[in-house]
């Protein structure tokens, strides 16, 4: 199940079902005083029944308020594990992200506002569902370790052709990142990540493995700059003559048919 805005608030409280609260409305009568939404609302689309339009009475408040009291009550280690939670990092009306994560530990940004438009759809909330089918079919993908010394160009911006060849290997593989993990620089973790968060958002939440051991990792494929002899699976040296480019990554990927 998955619910927006005041729809997520009320898909928090369907307990026993795995769904997605998308920037949750929790603290509802709050948000429609400082939001200035009293009195005449119109409604984006159309309702079933033709009503495209609502009074908001402080009498509704209230009972928006009250009814938001009873999120979070019956919220336990199983339920954590069947909600999400997704926060628009540019939304100007909602801000629960903190509030949820009082609650449920899987909180994820994702660049976009209030409204679940068609881009944050497919690139951030698709993610998330194959998250979900995957675990509800007991599917296991194959997975893709992409080393971070293949990310950045020498401005440290994303390189060419990256971004395409991540949502690509996102509709058939786990993909991870592996970045160093510098004892005596523990910082470089957290702009590592902030790095990924930034530039990835929502698909690459608990994505991101550092380690400076990077050949004891397991997976099927693994796409570095640097020579891993001794990796278990596939070994794609970027950089070399076969893999130049994130485009030659691509055209070997589409050739495996998701293999």
């Amino acid at each position: 199940i998955i619910g927006t805005s005041m729809g997520g608030m009320y898909t928090e409280m369907l307990y026993g079902t795995d769904r997605i609260c998308v920037n949750p409305a929790f603290q509802m009568g709050a948000t429609i005083t400082e939001s200035n939404m009293m009195g005449k609302q119109v409604f984006q689309n159309v309702r079933q029944d033709g009503i495209q339009e609502v009074i908001v009475t402080k009498a509704l408040v209230k009972e928006y308020k009250d009814m938001t009291e009873n999120c979070f009550k019956q919220v336990d280690a199983k339920e954590q594990e069947r909600v999400f939670g997704l926060f628009g990092d540019a939304d100007p009306i909602v801000h629960t992200f903190d509030l949820f994560s009082e609650h449920y530990p899987q909180a994820i940004h994702f660049h976009g506002e209030h409204r679940l438009i068609e881009k944050a759809i497919f690139h951030y909330l698709m993610p998330v569902i194959r998250w979900i089918d995957d675990r509800q079919e007991g599917r296991e993908r194959r997975t893709v370790l992409i080393d971070k010394d293949t990310l950045a160009d020498a401005y440290g911006k994303p390189k060419s052709s990256l971004h395409k060849a991540y949502e690509l290997l996102l509709d058939n593989y786990n993909v991870y990142f592996v970045c160093p993990a510098p004892t005596n620089q523990p910082s470089a973790i957290s702009e590592q990540q902030a790095w990924i968060a930034e530039t990835f958002s929502a698909p690459a939440w608990n994505h991101a493995i550092f380690t400076n051991q990077p050949q004891i990792l397991y997976g099927d494929y693994i796409i570095s700059s640097t020579a891993h002899d001794d990796f278990l699976g596939t070994a794609l040296r970027f950089g070399s003559d076969e893999f130049k480019t994130w485009e030659d990554v691509i055209t070997y990927f589409e050739r495996l048919g998701g293999q």
